[in-house]
């Protein structure tokens, strides 16, 4: 169920059919007035009466302070109310911030559901901590499946710790979590679950000195337009606020079609003799950052493995393994369609 409307679309796509209501209503229309005041006084009898949105619209007036003093308990006790009706939103928020207030242990449920609805910095934090092994097991693969969906929505934190993990996980246990991580892209409920689910610390090798990946601070935890499969990422320094409506909820915001179609790529092999080739740079950066476009773009691309190979300064980019040439070939023409550069390669 979806609970937050964006800006521009709530006043259009709000059906009015009580007071409370129209209460809401009232209070939306205040805050984007800047009459935040108000806007509590609409919200508060309803929030009061058990109403969640209203309870998770004073969650965000008390967390950025508008309208009443800023007080990051109080915020905490409405998302939870609004969470326990089952407001997903709410739940995002909440455990986001009591993360980022200290208590690790009690955000990593909210923060696990979150990750599987698609919730970029709560794949990160549970990535970081399925690494570490801190408050749940250590799991490798799942660490990296989640960073790589992180990292995909466009989390620079993200980014910055994958090319760390690159460092200490075993390449059998990267192929799986990119397939894990594709899975999870194309909503794969079993998957998705896999990547939610706590498994022993015995499960892997334990990391090597020094191979920590910690969390670095977190992007505004910012409200994400409504989309059948949300993937948020970081938001501006102060970006507008957006609340929750008065239920019956409208329909969802449809997401933009992209200018170019995703193409799909073909299925990728357990072993082969065969590479596509995606570009040359002269830093690692650039390459991973091509990598992570193309598998926003390429349908089923993610679930290949990257190969970062070093020829004297340059670094090429390279997707396998791929059993055959006409396999490289198919995977270079969904990526040319989405606008890549593309060559078959015999290993």
């Amino acid at each position: 169920m979806k609970h937050v409307l964006g800006t521009a679309a709530l006043v259009a796509m709000l059906v009015m059919t009580s007071p409370a209501q129209a209460d809401v209503k009232a209070g939306v229309d205040a805050w984007q007035q800047g009459d935040y005041a108000k806007a509590i006084a609409e919200w508060r009898p309803l929030a009061q009466s058990g109403d969640p949105d209203a309870q998770f619209n004073l969650g965000q007036a008390y967390k950025l302070g508008r309208g009443v003093q800023p007080d990051v308990n109080t915020a905490i006790d409405w998302y939870r109310k609004a969470a326990t009706q089952g407001h997903m939103r709410a739940e995002d928020n909440l455990g986001l911030l009591m993360f980022q207030q200290g208590d690790r242990a009690g955000a990593m449920p909210y923060l696990q559901r979150a990750s599987m609805r698609g919730e970029a910095r709560a794949q990160y934090i549970v990535g970081t901590t399925l690494f570490n092994g801190d408050t749940i097991g250590k799991d490798w693969v799942r660490a990296y499946a989640l960073m790589t969906r992180a990292s995909a929505s466009g989390l620079p934190q993200a980014a910055t710790s994958l090319e760390q993990m690159d460092k200490y996980i075993p390449e059998d246990q990267r192929k799986q979590g990119l397939a894990m991580a594709a899975g999870m892209e194309r909503g794969d409920t079993n998957a998705a679950l896999a990547a939610a689910t706590p498994a022993p610390i015995s499960a892997n090798p334990p990391a090597r000195s020094g191979s920590a990946v910690r969390t670095t601070q977190l992007p505004p935890s910012t409200v994400s337009t409504p989309a059948p499969r949300p993937t948020p990422a970081p938001a501006p320094a102060k970006p507008p606020v957006q609340m929750a409506a008065a239920r019956p909820k409208p329909a969802p915001i449809p997401t933009p079609a992209p200018a170019r179609p995703a193409a799909s790529a073909p299925a990728p092999a357990a072993s082969g003799g065969w590479r596509v080739q995606l570009g040359a740079f002269s830093e690692d950066s650039r390459a991973r950052a091509l990598w992570t476009q193309l598998s926003r773009k390429v349908g089923g691309l993610s679930a290949y493995q990257p190969y970062l190979v070093k020829a004297g300064a340059v670094t090429r980019l390279q997707a396998g393994p791929i059993a055959s040439s006409s396999d490289a070939a198919r995977l270079c023409g969904a990526i040319k369609a989405a606008g890549g550069d593309c060559m078959p390669k015999k290993m």
